[in-house]
């Protein structure tokens, strides 16, 4: 009888299958983005320590010397100051915002009164007609029976 090694088994056997990993695989992360705040403040600690220092930060921050060299481009570019703007509509003026209001408003009200003018105007030639109408209904009926009474 032989005695066989574990080694001599596995090439003798052949690899077992592999069972899967029931893990869910992840989803390679994006690349990071970092505010223009954190870059200015990287740079000008990295700037201010000795290699090993730097080689610290980098360490703690988990960053890389390329990314320090284009942040340093950026920065005497003048790109990084662009990015600390604040994006979006600038603020509004209390002031002005209460003015465009009260101007919407306003003419919102003008077209409101407008229309309510249309609409007196209308009823006031509607009840001039039909005035006239009821008259001159009153005054065919009126010949009617004054002309058809009998004479003896």
């Amino acid at each position: 009888m032989t005695t066989m090694t574990a080694a001599q088994l596995r090439t003798h056997t052949g690899r077992m299958e592999q069972v899967p990993d029931p893990e869910v695989a992840e989803r390679p992360r994006p690349p990071r983005s970092y505010p223009a705040a954190y870059k200015l403040r990287i740079l000008e600690e990295y700037e201010q320590l000795d290699k090993a220092g730097k080689g610290a930060l980098l360490r703690r921050e988990g960053l890389y010397t390329s990314l320090i060299s284009e942040w340093r481009k950026q920065r005497d570019k003048g790109a990084l100051a662009a990015l600390q703007q604040r994006r979006g509509r600038p603020p509004v003026d209390p002031l002005a915002r209460e003015n465009a209001r009260l101007e919407r408003e306003n003419a919102r009200l003008r077209d409101q009164v407008a229309r309510q003018a249309k609409v007196i105007e209308v009823q006031e030639e509607l009840s001039a007609l039909l005035g006239r109408l009821a008259t001159s209904s009153d005054d065919a009926a009126g010949e009617g029976p004054a002309g058809s009474e009998p004479t003896s």
